[in-house]
């Protein structure tokens, strides 16, 4: 039961730390590009990829992992995200949305993977 107290905790923290970032995103950039829904999926990755790394166990691990990164990254906004752009005739950006979000999540993971891996 502990750990699904950690869960909901950590998801809470996740989705609030989501939507400042794309109500920061919104004011910073425009509403024109999904920006902060590749903010939240790129520093996400790069999260799960180094919490992964360094291999944490028990309730931390049920925190960050499943809570925090599950609530903070969502392939279901990144893909409406996506959508949206292609029907509104933006394909160019469409495209570029989901170029940034593959290459960067990808190489956030995998650098992350890399600098804290446990020996």
């Amino acid at each position: 039961m502990l750990a699904v107290l950690f869960v909901a905790a950590g998801g809470a923290l996740g989705a609030l730390c989501r939507y400042l970032a794309g109500m920061f995103a919104a004011a910073v950039f425009g509403p024109s590009f999904p920006v902060g829904t590749l903010l939240v999926n790129v520093v996400g990755c790069f999260v799960i990829g180094g919490v992964y790394a360094s291999q944490p166990s028990g309730l931390l691990s049920e925190f960050i992992l499943q809570g925090f990164c599950g609530a903070l990254t969502t392939f279901s906004t990144f893909s409406l995200d996506s959508f949206r752009l292609f029907q509104q005739g933006y394909g160019g950006k469409g495209v570029a949305n989901v170029l940034l979000n593959m290459v960067f999540g990808l190489g956030a993971a995998a650098f992350a993977l890399t600098a804290f891996r446990v020996s």
